[in-house]
């Protein structure tokens, strides 16, 4: 984890911010994830690679709103994935479809998805989802306020 990059993020007026603990969102994200997943066995060309992204995406997410932490800058979320135990593998994947993502979208590039990858990764999401409990998200807030300094 860059700790000057999650400086940075948590000065950014869509950066890195501790709000109001959000369950109810959470679970919204982790159903998004669910169904943007169904999505990607089914699309074709980039939008296979923008969907898998998505789906990935909203299902880190969900653990964010779950311990209340804000991001709309995708690259400071994925820079604070460490907080949640994801191992560099785990890392590196969503790192590697965000870009994979931005080649699609933006340039028309066609990237080779493993299907198998994203559902795993989506899965591992869930698995830290429904493990967490009020002590973790207790001390994974107060390790974010340390680190970004707000409330």
């Amino acid at each position: 984890m860059n700790e000057d990059k999650i400086k940075w993020c948590g000065r950014q007026a869509k950066g890195i911010r501790l709000i109001e603990l959000k369950p109810h969102l959470s679970s919204s994200y982790a159903k998004e994830a669910d169904e943007t997943l169904e999505n990607v066995f089914t699309s074709k060309g980039k939008w296979k690679t923008i969907t898998a992204y998505y789906a990935c995406y909203n299902a880190l997410y969900a653990i964010f709103m779950k311990c209340g932490i804000k991001s709309e800058i995708h690259d400071c979320t994925l820079e604070m994935m460490e907080l949640f135990d994801f191992d560099n593998e785990s890392i590196s994947f969503l790192k590697k479809l965000k870009e994979d993502r931005i080649q699609a979208q933006y340039y028309l590039k066609e990237a080779l998805l493993d299907e198998s990858e994203v559902k795993e990764f989506v899965s591992e999401c869930k698995t830290i989802l429904s493990k967490m409990n009020s002590d973790d998200i207790e001390k994974t807030r107060a390790k974010v306020k340390g680190m970004i300094g707000n409330d």
